[in-house]
């Protein structure tokens, strides 16, 4: 297997390489990667691939040779590219007639979702999509995003979904990125989406087609406007289409974007074979049996709904739509549908134990809910169980396809106090299933940190379900695996238990409602005002929220502006989320050269508590 490293879109792409003898197939080399150079011009580069072994050697400057033994062969017979799209086919087969996804007055079967899908696929194969190019979403937790997730890859394309809390720069800075042929947008994110095609437009690039998601009962006719309406093209569909199935499993089947920001867009890159491992860790970290029914509170374009949104099929379960996270639609549904999983980040549980008693409705049974993110408060965890919700803690990044971790709760622990019970809870836990090495090292001498709760480090990740890359940046690609390891950023301890505990980051990220905020976007904004003389932007708690930004701001002399005008000048010039929801006049502290010390600021805005 040759591997040809970043292509001219980004995306690693390999070759495999047989000699066929009248018995046996000798493979030629067993590669991995080894080492990668520097980009030209065109982004295309060369990757050394050398013969090693499965055991990460090669990471460390050995390698091995290996040849199969005799009578011993890779054909068809036993070897098939792993993809999730095989689990919409068992789907149709085994769970034909089992009900996969309901919205609303709206609901089909795992037969008729493999048929729309296909003749979704067959579509974008003959809007002139081709193997690898992108295809981009912009739209909530409605069916057409399920049918998305794998029509896309079927048709040999890569699913793109964009956050729909962004504004429309951003998102046509990642629809430039991406270089997305088709942009399919939910009807009430139009005019945020025409906005960010014009513009595109100015831009001199090539906008995408644009298809129309509506609602079953409001379909209205797009004739002379240069879109296409979204069921008019699947009627259109042929499911005698033929699926363009991945040449290789570590083909990509998914590109998120982490941060959005529109400097730097850093596209996460996900695999088929990734994809399909992930998918059913997904179905182990939930507790799942067959046919589940799961209620939609995960937005799916986090990390494709933490790969669950492939994962549904493989246990026939059925998916429950949800447009927006209410807590009464949350609490109705679970009720109508006899939900059994959901899951989010710990703004929704924190959304459901402070809900009106009106809005709230008892459960039928014990709902298990996978909450990840940011770390769930240990009061809002016990609120929520008091609920009837059971949680389960896990942690991870877009880069490890979500849930890179998991509290696997132990029998012992409930000989505990609540108190205790919570405290351990609360903690990021141990590696997930196919995770094959999670660890909290030195970033400096990688040696491992002490299992003593107390020693810092930097979690880690190695595994099949770690990112390809980062799409069309090498340097950062290279800069997260060094060492041979996938670098989070975040800093942890190890108990003696083995379960890590995430103690804080190492780039000013704050977590908003599951959302990553880069303070120094927000500080950029909030510079360009006219009275602003310094600003330095740090995490502060908030009960709802999880953190939210504060801006500590030290005026011009002689400006008399207040903390609310800086508030609004910040939401008329980025996502509403981004903006801060406090301000502190005050002048900035700093070390001896200069440098704002943001540990001050933050234990600052811990003081000043939640705003709630």
């Amino acid at each position: 297997m040759n591997l040809r490293a970043l292509d001219y879109r980004g995306f690693f792409s390999y070759q495999n390489k047989y000699s066929f003898c009248t018995s046996t197939i000798v493979k030629k080399s067993n590669t991995r990667l080894r080492a990668l150079s520097t980009t030209t011009a065109n982004r295309s580069c060369k990757v050394r691939c050398e013969s090693s072994s499965a055991s990460g050697d090669e990471l460390h400057g050995k390698s091995y040779s290996w040849r199969s033994p005799e009578g011993v062969v890779r054909c068809s017979a036993n070897y098939v590219p792993l993809s999730p799209i095989s689990f919409l086919e068992r789907a149709a087969d085994v769970y034909r007639d089992r009900t996969s996804i309901v919205h609303g007055c709206i609901s089909y079967t795992w037969k008729e979702t493999h048929h729309r899908c296909v003749k979704l696929a067959s579509v974008l194969n003959h809007l002139g999509v081709s193997r690898g190019e992108v295809v981009a979403t912009l739209a909530p937790n409605v069916p057409a995003m399920i049918e998305l997730h794998f029509a896309v890859p079927m048709a040999g394309a890569i699913i793109c979904n964009l956050n729909t809390r962004q504004d429309p720069k951003m998102i046509s800075t990642l629809l430039k990125h991406s270089e997305a042929k088709i942009l399919f947008v939910d009807d009430q994110l139009l005019d945020i989406a025409e906005e960010a095609v014009n513009l595109l437009k100015n831009t001199h690039k090539k906008p995408p087609l644009v298809v129309v998601i509506s609602e079953p009962d409001s379909r209205s006719p797009l004739t002379n406007t240069g879109k296409y309406e979204y069921e008019s093209l699947v009627e259109s569909g042929v499911t005698e289409f033929s699926i363009i199935r991945p040449n290789d499993e570590f083909d990509p089947i998914s590109l998120n974007y982490t941060s959005g920001t529109t400097s730097q867009p850093k596209g996460v890159v996900f695999s088929h074979r990734g994809a399909y491992l992930g998918s059913l860790a997904s179905v182990f970290l939930r507790d799942m049996q067959e046919r589940p029914v799961y209620l939609w509170t995960l937005p799916m374009f986090h990390c494709n709904g933490w790969c669950f949104s492939w994962g549904v099929a493989v246990v026939g379960g059925t998916n429950i739509c949800l447009r927006r996270c209410d807590p009464k639609d949350i609490f109705n549904n679970i009720v109508l549908h006899n939900v059994t999983h959901m899951d989010g980040a710990p703004t929704v549980l924190n959304m459901l134990v402070n809900s009106p008693a009106t809005d709230r409705k008892p459960l039928p049974h014990k709902v298990k809910i996978l909450t990840g993110g940011a770390s769930p408060p240990p009061t809002i965890i016990s609120k929520i169980e008091k609920l009837g919700f059971g949680v389960s803690h896990i942690y991870g990044l877009t880069e490890t396809y979500g849930p890179g971790t998991s509290c696997l709760w132990k029998p012992e622990w409930e000989k505990l106090n609540l108190e205790q019970q919570l405290k351990l809870k609360a903690r990021q836990g141990v590696k997930a299933f196919v995770m094959e090495e999670v660890d909290v090292k030195d970033p400096v001498t990688m040696e491992s940190v002490k299992c003593d709760g107390k020693s810092l480090g930097e979690v880690m990740f190695r595994g099949n379900t770690v990112m390809s890359g980062y799409f069309k940046d090498l340097k950062a690609t290279k800069e997260a695996f060094e060492g041979g390891w996938f670098r989070s950023g975040d800093l942890a301890v190890k108990h003696s238990d083995g379960y890590i505990e995430v103690k804080d980051r190492s780039k000013d990220v704050i977590i908003s409602g599951g959302e990553n905020i880069c303070t120094i976007e927000v500080e950029t904004v909030i510079y360009s005002h006219p009275g602003v003389l310094e600003v330095a932007v740090v995490a502060r708690p908030d009960d709802h929220w999880g953190e939210t930004p504060c801006a500590f701001v030290k005026l011009k002399e002689g400006v008399d502006i207040d903390a609310q005008e800086i508030i609004e000048y910040c939401r008329d010039r980025m996502p509403h989320y981004m903006a801060p929801r406090s301000v502190v006049f005050d002048d900035l502290p700093r070390n001896s050269t200069g440098k704002v010390q943001k540990f001050v600021l933050r234990e600052k805005a811990k003081r000043l508590g939640s705003l709630l």
